[in-house]
């Protein structure tokens, strides 16, 4: 068996299976980005469920992970070299299961580099700016009166939304094959929804981004991905 006990996060989410990779997250856009991976790549792997309370991402066992206390992060066992190793940050965990199992950077080094390439921009530009649109739109932020944090993130969120939808255009995928770039923008895309904001960023006016979300949607990865590990 594996011995993981260097790592302090396994004394409050001891693994089950040392052998395999632990995962430590909540099913954010930015959590299932990392469970869907891991379905699409079918690695082993066991979910750890932790919760977005201060009482879980900022204890000293989880900080011990990630000391910017954000989900998802995870332990491969199996890292480089056969030693163990722990990383966070959703977009370098994307990259490195990836490259560990040889699959989703595209068919070519080019491919790759594009895939890398769509990554950082849903993690620069989606992400975050998706992100605090939610908060003025669904969260603390829709009680405040001025109205023009949420125009900025509105604008902001539609010019993100062209980008994809012009780069989409007669492709199933954002770079052609499914790959990790299709893993980080979809469950971002998706959130729309939950913040109650497609109206506010036009997305029936979208030609390609409505549907690429509904065929992600559609792979047994992605679904099964999204509810896991599963909210108590």
């Amino acid at each position: 068996m594996s011995d993981l006990t260097a790592f302090e996060i396994t004394k409050r989410w001891p693994p089950a299976n040392s052998e395999v990779i632990q995962l430590y997250s909540y099913p954010t856009p930015n959590g299932v980005k990392a469970s869907i991976v891991l379905e699409e790549l079918g690695l082993d792997y066991e979910p750890h469920l932790v919760t977005l309370s201060d009482a879980d991402v900022k204890s000293d066992a989880f900080l011990s992970l990630n000391p910017n206390n954000k989900i998802p992060a995870i332990i491969d066992p199996d890292g480089p070299d056969g030693q163990p190793i722990g990383l966070f940050e959703s977009g370098a965990i994307l990259i490195y299961l990836a490259e560990k199992a040889g699959k989703l950077l595209g068919d070519t080094p080019e491919q790759k580099y594009k895939a890398i390439q769509w990554v950082m921009f849903q993690m620069g530009g989606v992400g975050p700016m998706f992100g605090q649109l939610g908060f003025f739109v669904k969260f603390a932020g829709s009680e405040i009166e001025d109205p023009r944090p949420r125009e900025r993130y509105i604008a902001e969120a539609k010019r993100l939304l062209a980008v994809l939808d012009k780069e989409l255009e007669g492709k199933d995928w954002i770079v052609g094959p499914f790959t990790i770039a299709d893993i980080a923008l979809a469950p971002w895309l998706a959130a729309l929804d939950f913040y109650g904001a497609e109206d506010l960023v036009g997305w029936s006016d979208l030609k390609n981004v409505p549907a690429y979300v509904e065929r992600f949607n559609a792979r047994p990865a992605a679904a099964k991905g999204k509810g896991i590990p599963a909210p108590k």
